[in-house]
């Protein structure tokens, strides 16, 4: 009984300590965009499944994204993903990316929320 208190001491010292080194290597960025555990479970989300986004946070305007961010395949998971929706990538301009379709421009901003994440923002009106 006592070794069974042991070892189940240890293994809650050992995840403690996990999710405090997982904290201090994301949490200097998660408060910069408003509340903090909407961002924690989305980059929890992230990690644990093999979606390259995450549904960050939907208003009646506009619809956000959290990516994260794989070598020189910048911006990549965007692109696939308006051109699933019938869009055309035509360039970046700034932190924008311009997709057209039946001669509508639609813009994409993306800014970087840490070393490791995006965020990628569409509004509703060229969501469909």
């Amino acid at each position: 009984m006592e070794q069974i208190r042991k070892t189940i001491f240890i293994l809650m010292i050992f995840m403690v300590m996990g999710f405090c080194l997982y904290l201090n290597h994301i949490g200097p960025v998660l408060h910069q965009e408003g509340n903090p555990i909407a961002f924690l479970v989305s980059t929890l989300k992230l990690k644990l499944s093999s979606s390259e986004y995450v549904l960050l946070a939907k208003t009646e305007k506009r619809r956000r994204y959290l990516s994260q961010i794989k070598g020189n395949r910048e911006y990549e998971v965007v692109k696939d993903f308006m051109i699933s929706k019938g869009w055309e990538y035509k360039e970046q301009m700034g932190s924008g990316l311009i997709f057209s379709k039946n001669g509508e421009d639609a813009v994409v901003e993306v800014r970087q929320y840490s070393n490791d994440y995006f965020i990628w923002e569409i509004q509703k009106a060229f969501f469909n």
